[in-house]
């Protein structure tokens, strides 16, 4: 272990989860956006997937052109989440939806420098035995992401672009702790830049590629969930008890997503080093599926159970995330697996793309009862493919 490494570990967890709140910003305002600039409800959908969409363009030229490995990469993780700040807070500018969906597009990219940059830092502090502390450093992801859910708790009364200039000064307390608090890790690791000469080495390493499929269906699940859920508690407890205050449906939101994920993500690293990653993949996904069914069944009904269920879902659909990094990073060859890895991402992310655009299109049809039930497709593919996984592993360690 290298000396100072949780320390180091609490600054980087802190940084991101600041910076990460400019993720859902728009989100936890898309009505007024919609009303502001006259959108019809279904442009919604693209107001969230826009940062996924500027998170894989980012990811892919940070990646092709090595940022991370050409410069610090605390310098370029502090630059990120001040331009993003930046972009973030031009949105109360923007008088109308293409340059707001524009703004959120870049945002994105600038959050590209974030999320994979403090993985490079970490795995710097963390040479070894790093699945718990991805697991703290994911819990911190998503605690931030949820995060404008809490800021709106408290100031829901205020106008709509606090919350925007929130996560803005959050993203700028990011850097200032990555830049000047945070240290660098003693010595430096490879340079491992991303070649597309070597995505055929990729998709052709069956383990590498069973571990994406399970990604795959994890994230096919994972951002329409947190996309979707708040919308789907506001209707369900509005429509058990209409006079159900805003300020809960924020803080149930808050707590399903952020706090039950942040819990999930750290006791999914602590039991992957115990069961297996395959073992704690299949757990999780199993889990995570069924709550998508099963919720929609609570639509209206008692507000605790449907609180309940959103909670269980909470920490199951995010417990498994980091665990199919790590997978990848062992498997594959050391000459790939930045390629690996970056492959991973982008194509995760631009499945959340579709989900996200999905889930409104089938509610508007069949309602919140089974709306979420299209989501369980990738989790119970996703578990297809870990149980080979699985089986590759046991058949690698008996020879």
């Amino acid at each position: 272990m290298i000396p100072g490494s949780w320390r180091a570990l609490l600054w980087i967890g802190v940084s991101e989860l600041c910076a990460l709140s400019l993720w859902f910003s728009a989100s936890v305002i898309a009505p007024e956006l919609i009303e502001i600039w006259n959108l019809s409800s279904s442009s919604e959908a693209w107001l969230s997937a826009s940062v996924p969409i500027g998170f894989v363009i980012g990811a892919l030229f940070s990646s092709y052109f090595g940022i991370a490995d050409r410069y610090n990469p605390r310098k370029v993780f502090a630059a990120s989440a001040i331009l993003g700040a930046l972009l973030n807070g031009l949105l109360i500018l923007a008088g109308h939806a293409f340059l707001g969906i524009l703004l959120r597009i870049l945002t994105g990219v600038t959050l590209a420098g974030v999320y994979p940059t403090a993985v490079k830092i970490l795995s710097q502090w963390f040479p070894k035995k790093r699945g718990l502390a991805i697991g703290i450093l994911i819990a911190a992801l998503t605690l931030g992401s949820s995060l404008p859910h809490f800021v709106v708790i408290f100031f829901s009364s205020l106008n709509w672009q606090f919350v925007i200039i929130c996560s803005s000064v959050l993203a700028v307390v990011a850097a200032i702790i990555v830049n000047w608090i945070l240290e660098d890790a003693p010595g430096t690791s490879g340079k491992i830049p991303f070649s597309f000469k070597l995505i055929k080495k990729v998709v052709t390493n069956k383990p590498v590629m069973l571990a994406n499929y399970g990604y795959f269906g994890h994230m096919w699940e994972l951002y329409a969930m947190w996309t979707w859920l708040p919308a789907f508690l506001a209707a369900s407890f509005t429509s058990h008890s209409p006079e159900t205050p805003h300020s809960f449906i924020a803080l149930s939101s808050f707590i399903s997503i952020g706090i039950a994920g942040g819990i999930g993500c750290i006791a999914g690293g602590l039991i992957s080093d115990k069961i297996g990653r395959a073992n704690l993949t299949i757990i999780s996904m199993a889990i995570s599926a069924s709550c998508s069914l099963l919720i929609g069944l609570t639509f209206g009904h008692f507000i605790w159970l449907t609180l309940l269920l959103s909670i269980i879902w909470g920490m199951s659909v995010i417990s498994d995330s980091a665990q199919f990094s790590a997978a990848v990073s062992e498997v594959a060859e050391v000459e790939y697996v930045g390629t690996a890895l970056t492959f991973q991402m982008c194509i995760g992310f631009l499945i959340t793309i579709f989900s996200i655009n999905l889930i409104p299109m089938i509610e508007s049809f069949i309602g919140w009862k089974w709306g979420f039930a299209l989501l369980s497709i990738g989790p119970i593919l996703g578990i297809v493919a870990m149980i080979k996984y699985k089986r590759y592993e046991y058949n690698n360690m008996n020879g």
